[in-house]
């Protein structure tokens, strides 16, 4: 077996092993919290027949270590539990809310890889205007994320009238599917305009989740750009009279691809709890609002859902920044 396969391997093992720890979290967490399942799902009001019913049925009278078994069970089978305020099951409400978040993610993700990438090579390549470019993002990223979405919004939408203020379409009647992303729904329907309006509406809170993540992986790389334009075999291609442009992405970018990678995947975390903020401000139709709404009645399926879901994500995500730390560097699965 190959390096980067024994690595593939070892990264899956390890992501597994965590979740399987994070489950174990929540459950804890479950038990621990002073709310009483069965009252939250009943109501307030129900008997103590029913509530004893209801206890036996969702095996709450069970010994830990047998709930705790059946709770795995159902997360193989794909059951998180039933909403307490939606009266859905939980898989369900996600199904509903999640393509909104994982678009809104995957753009602001997107744009933040592009940002770092222009602000850590223009910055070590001495590009002109590299110093005014580096002083915007940093000003933006020293910014919190909400007060910068408020100021986005009241001068892009209320004062210039460029972009939309709230919500992610203005569309009266947006494509349902088959991905649930609208920016790419809206091209399989034949209906570039729902595109274009979703790409609008994912600018303001799109930008205000990649500030922070894209100055953070821009000056690793830049200082990574740096350490690596030092060094002999890039001293000997500018010897040879190659360009500065050829040696800065043929001869140094890919050396120094992995602290920036390894950055990018810490910075994921920090983009997920991003989103649940960005959300409520522009009224997203995501999974941050959908758990934002459950956290004031108890709804524990919702929450433990969400954060499930989000974590698994940020654990693909860093084991993924761990293989393509090898692939740019085949030293790194030694």
């Amino acid at each position: 077996m190959s390096g980067i396969a024994q690595l593939i391997v070892r990264r899956i093992i390890s992501a597994v092993a965590i979740i399987i720890f994070l489950t174990l979290v929540l459950f804890v967490l479950q038990h621990l919290s002073h709310t009483n399942p069965v009252h939250s799902y009943l109501g307030a009001g129900a008997s103590a027949s029913a509530v004893a019913a209801e206890t036996r049925k969702l095996g709450l009278d069970q010994p830990l270590l047998s709930q705790y078994v059946h709770y795995l069970d159902n997360l193989v089978h794909g059951n998180l539990g039933v909403s307490y305020r939606t009266r859905d099951p939980v898989t369900s409400d996600l199904g509903h809310f999640l393509p909104a978040t994982a678009e809104l993610a995957a753009y602001s993700m997107g744009l933040a890889l592009v940002l770092a990438l222009v602000l850590g090579v223009a910055g070590a390549g001495r590009w002109r205007g590299a110093g005014v470019f580096r002083f915007v993002l940093l000003s933006g990223s020293s910014t919190p994320p909400f007060l910068l979405a408020l100021l986005g919004i009241l001068f892009f939408s209320g004062k210039l009238g460029w972009l939309p203020a709230t919500g992610r379409t203005s569309a009266l009647n947006p494509p349902s599917g088959p991905t649930g992303l609208l920016t790419v729904d809206g091209l399989l329907h034949g209906d570039p305009s729902v595109t274009l309006n979703a790409l609008q509406h994912l600018i303001l809170p799109a930008l205000c989740i990649a500030l922070i993540p894209a100055v953070s992986v821009g000056r690793i790389l830049r200082a990574s750009l740096d350490e690596t334009l030092r060094l002999d075999h890039v001293r000997t291609a500018q010897m040879k009279g190659l360009s500065d442009w050829v040696i800065l992405v043929r001869h140094a970018l890919r050396n120094s691809l992995g602290p920036a990678l390894s950055m990018t995947g810490l910075q994921a975390g920090l983009m997920f709890a991003g989103v649940v903020v960005i959300e409520q401000i522009f009224a997203w139709p995501g999974i941050g609002n959908y758990v934002a709404q459950g956290i004031p009645q108890g709804d524990f399926p919702a929450i433990a859902g969400v954060t499930l879901v989000l974590s698994i994500a940020y654990v693909v995500i860093n084991a993924t920044v761990d293989i393509l730390q090898a692939v740019a560097d085949p030293r790194i699965k030694l």
